[in-house]
């Protein structure tokens, strides 16, 4: 990451600071805890950015470590892109990836610990028979008929749990707190069930998994955690966090820290809900440009630093709220702005023919960044029929539109000034061809009589230019708040991708993948890491260079 980018404060640094002026602790180690059951979305960049970042600002470390409790659901694929999510948004975990996993053995032993103590048994009622005995907001639960057995016989279902004895829904342990409890968390929670699944990381070796509950607050002290960062739904959860640390022999006991979690309009966050727009194909695929994962986001030609500088932005509070779809996009239009190179792309192509040009093509040097000569110029060709925007022309017009006009002058970008003559149409009235003639002592200077030529079109050479696909994305849904209708899916944006049939400039031939390029007077596009090929040009539009949705409204 840049050293330029500034160092944020929030309330999570000032009582790291506070922690640190106490001697509370001699160093921060923070911890960032995917489940691998999905690729990791903006909100998770939040994440990154605020437990990585604390690291790095404060010379610390940060564990990545896969929360890998529940393996029908899990994949290798999503362990795969979370790491590769995290090295592309500019960071790196500290020693080894950690795996909860990675401590099944000293959980196993923890739990019989608390069953030694009294503090755990093994209950025989069903999911919906708990549910029942819970009680809810208004009335205390209930205790479970199974909840005062002997140590001795909950050690020994334990272990008929652990060696497969025990069919799945049977049988689970819980751990003894109070059924009366204020807080749904702590009345008698499951802490492992029995599941006959293979773990992508330790096969077959185990048949009953750990809870998430009892597994995040264990590995944080295993792993000497000294700030466990988490947002807000898991507040409740801090009172079980602190409770089985309590009650267990462990040396390091961690604190829990809720921040808001990021809520951005126009996209739904849950990864259930993603998951579904996958499976059902309504998207490509979890990295579709549509979609607000970062492998979505970086495909559609989002920039690491323009994800970190949008999560410094919205900043870290205990105050849940909405962002802006336009905040995010604000973001990526101000780096690209500064650092994409110019480019030229035709996306409704009409042909333009320019009658009084009879010689060979000619090279034209045209500057990459109009603000940034460092970032250089390249070679455009220049030759007899071209290709213009269709938009860019009109057979009348008022004195407001400044572009081509039938029996008027505009000036192509870069090149020269050029007359509108005649046209051809077709048989449904579609214009096919512009006959124009064009000023060839124009190139870079004005009309030597004085005309004034006030519009400027872009364009791409018809001989040499490259036939392109290409993208435009927009929001995947046409409300605000997707999560909030009953139907989720009803409310897809019908408009989300259109597909268009261009021509560019032949310098993009061998454009990278994924680097930004405005092409000009459309918006910030970027070559599709995955479907483009030399064969097939593919181009995903980013974003446009204005917000147009401000004008629509929800």
């Amino acid at each position: 990451m840049s050293e330029s980018e500034a160092r944020p404060t929030n309330f999570i640094r000032q009582i790291i600071d506070a922690d640190l002026d106490s001697g509370k602790h001699k160093s921060v180690h923070t911890r960032f805890p995917p489940e691998p059951n999905g690729y990791l979305h903006i909100g998770h960049a939040k994440s990154i950015c605020l437990n990585f970042g604390i690291a790095q600002d404060y010379q610390g470390q940060c564990n990545l470590r896969f929360d890998d409790t529940n393996p029908e659901k899990e994949d290798i694929e999503y362990v795969e892109s979370i790491k590769n999510d995290v090295n592309w948004l500019g960071f790196d975990w500290s020693g080894e990836i950690c795996y909860s996993s990675n401590y099944f053995d000293k959980l196993y032993g923890f739990a019989v610990e608390l069953i030694n103590k009294g503090l755990a048994y093994v209950d025989e009622l069903s999911p919906e028979q708990m549910r029942e005995y819970r009680g809810n907001l208004t009335e205390p639960g209930k205790p479970s008929p199974y909840r005062d057995r002997s140590v001795a016989e909950n050690l020994e279902l334990f272990e008929k749990m652990k060696n497969g004895e025990v069919e799945e829904g049977i049988m689970s342990l819980r751990a003894k707190i109070d059924m009366a409890s204020s807080f749904m968390v702590l009345r008698d929670p499951v802490i492992y069930r029995v599941r006959f699944a293979t773990h992508h990381q330790t096969g077959d070796k185990w048949c009953i998994y750990p809870m998430y509950d009892f597994t995040h607050c264990i590995s944080d002290a295993l792993e000497g955690i000294t700030h466990s960062i988490c947002t807000l739904e898991f507040q409740d959860n801090r009172r079980l966090y602190d409770w089985v640390l309590d009650n267990i022999t462990i040396d390091c006991q961690p604190r829990q820290y809720e921040f808001s979690r990021l809520n951005l309009e126009y996209t739904v966050m849950s990864k259930r809900k993603l998951n579904q727009l996958v499976t059902d194909n309504l998207v490509s695929g979890w990295d579709d440009p549509r979609m607000p994962t970062v492998s979505g986001l970086r495909r559609r030609g989002f920039t690491s630093a323009s994800i970190r500088e949008f999560c410094k932005r919205i900043g870290v509070t205990k105050q849940e709220n909405t962002i802006e779809m336009s905040s995010l996009e604000s973001c990526i239009r101000d780096d690209l702005n500064e650092n994409a190179p110019r480019a030229m792309a035709v996306l409704d192509p009409v042909k333009i023919v320019i009658e009084n040009f009879t010689g060979d093509a000619e090279v034209l040097t045209v500057s990459n960044h109009p603000n940034k000569p460092e970032m250089g110029t390249r070679e455009v060709p220049f030759t007899r029929e071209i290709w213009i925007e269709r938009e860019d022309f009109r057979e009348e017009a008022n004195k407001k539109y400044k572009r081509l006009v039938l029996g008027k002058e505009v000036r192509l970008r870069g090149a020269y000034v050029i007359k509108a003559e005649r046209i051809e149409k077709d048989a449904e009235g579609n214009i096919t061809t512009i006959f124009c003639s064009y000023d060839n002592e124009t190139l870079g200077v004005n009309p030597s009589d004085g005309r004034k030529v006030k519009g400027v079109i872009h364009w791409v050479s018809a001989d040499a230019g490259l036939p392109a696909e290409i993208r435009l994305y927009d929001r995947l849904f046409t409300v605000a708040n997707p999560a909030a209708s009953d139907d989720f899916v009803s409310v897809i944006n019908p408009e989300s991708l259109t597909v268009l049939n261009g021509f560019v400039e032949p310098s993009l031939k061998t454009a990278e993948a994924e680097k930004a390029l405005q092409f000009e007077r459309t918006g910030y596009f970027c070559v599709d890491n995955k479907d483009s090929s030399a064969e097939k040009l593919v181009f995903n539009r980013t974003v446009g260079l204005r917000d147009t949705w401000a004008k629509i409204g929800d």
